[in-house]
């Protein structure tokens, strides 16, 4: 045998508190990063937006302001922060899957904050079989013209996407009272539009950089001015800074703040969210404790385990209980009352050595004689019995018989 001794339940109670535990523990915090993923995610996908090293990203620029002294805010919410005496530019960067109701929310959250709109260019990922040098890199991609939905009419009027083959070098482009020289790829995305103020044209005369006529929202048609790629060079990477510059300046802008949830990284509003974040972490960490201590009260016994007892039990008091019961349920009781007399006649008789050869009816005269006067007759209760109409005069009568046979023969 094994010196480990066995449990009564079969099963070591510590290696299931164990399991149970452990799969509490896994399930909250599955659901917790369901809810929190997109909030404490470290962006570093390949994308298009300021959390990503890629080539499509701007973690450059982010990264040269900071350094620079100046203040980036990487926003995980559609609602903006409200300074009394500080301006943010808000720089969106929308993909190509980005659905105009979502330009439109964010437009109207910033109300009249400047917004400069990073137009997409790059289809990039990682090409099979192909490892990026680094993770989060891209190891390929090709430049699609974005759809022109991502700029709502009713605040751009009707854009057009198009390309250029350069800048338009011989004019002196001025933003924000910067000169701004510009160093970028050979073919360029540009925008054209009515409602549009072009300030950085190409050669052809489009936009590359233009700002609608009566708000202040602003429109980069190439990203690959002031995205990771600009960073290839020194020239590049001091063209971008002074764009970024450029615009903050023209916009009255303090600080920049990079919008993310364009790119699937904000915090929306949702039940599951909002269970893991103040104040309602609060009831959420009650209701798991009101869990933890129901399942104690569950695991826990009140005294040992009792054994599982037999459906009909073992004596002659059994026997005697479970015959009166069928009898019961029949409601047969009146028909015992011949052999319950029989019985007790004969009990008597034995113990008392009534005389052979004696009928029923001299036996009960026989007991008679025993009986103190005064008392009713064994006799008379025998044929009294047998006619009983109901339970209650049956048991009178057989309590009667009962005590004169305890009197006679001095036992229970």
């Amino acid at each position: 045998m094994s010196d480990t001794a066995a449990t009564n339940d079969g099963f070591n109670p510590r290696l299931i508190a164990a399991v149970v535990a452990i799969g509490i523990v896994a399930f909250v915090a599955l659901w917790a990063l369901i809810a929190l993923g997109p909030q404490v995610s470290s962006g570093n996908d390949g994308g298009g937006h300021a959390l990503s090293k890629a080539a499509p990203g701007y973690a450059g620029i982010v990264d040269l302001v900071e350094r620079a002294g100046g203040h980036v805010e990487l926003r995980r919410r559609v609602e903006p922060a409200a300074y009394d005496d500080y301006t943010q530019l808000t720089i969106l960067t929308p993909t190509a899957r980005t659905r105009p109701e979502e330009m439109k929310e964010l437009f109207a959250a910033q109300g009249d904050a400047p917004v400069l709109v990073v137009l997409p260019k790059w289809a990039a990922g990682v090409i099979p079989g192909q490892a990026p040098p680094k993770p989060g890199w891209v190891s390929g991609g090709f430049a699609v013209l974005p759809p022109a939905r991502l700029l709502p009419e009713e605040y751009f009027g009707k854009v057009r996407v198009g390309r250029a083959k350069s800048a338009n070098e011989n004019a002196r482009s001025w933003v924000g009272g910067r000169e701004i020289r510009l160093a970028g790829p050979g073919r360029l995305h540009t925008i054209t539009g009515d409602g549009l103020e072009p300030l950085i044209t190409a050669a052809d005369g489009s936009a590359i950089l233009a700002r609608a006529r009566d708000r202040d929202l602003y429109i980069l048609a190439d990203p690959d001015l002031i995205n990771n790629l600009a960073f290839s060079s020194r020239e590049k990477a001091a063209a971008a800074a002074s764009l970024i510059d450029g615009i903050a300046e023209d916009a009255a802008a303090d600080g920049l703040a990079f919008d993310l949830t364009l790119n699937g990284f904000g915090g929306q509003r949702s039940l599951l969210r909002f269970a893991f974040v103040p104040p309602f972490i609060g009831i959420t960490l009650c209701l798991i404790a009101a869990g933890l201590l129901a399942l104690w009260q569950a695991w826990m016994r009140f005294g040992p385990a009792l054994n599982p007892r037999r459906a009909i039990p073992v004596s002659k008091a059994a026997l005697i209980a479970n015959s009166a019961d069928l009898i019961r349920q029949a409601r047969r009781e009146l028909d015992g009352a011949d052999a319950f007399v029989k019985s007790q006649r004969i009990a008597i008789a034995r113990r008392l050595h009534a005389p052979g050869g004696l009928d029923d009816e001299a036996t009960d005269r026989w007991i008679d004689k025993h009986l103190d006067t005064g008392k009713e007759s064994f006799s008379s209760l025998a044929r009294r019995l047998p006619l009983a109409r109901n339970t209650h005069e049956f048991l009178e009568g057989a309590q009667a018989l009962h005590d004169i046979r305890k009197d006679l023969l001095r036992d229970s």
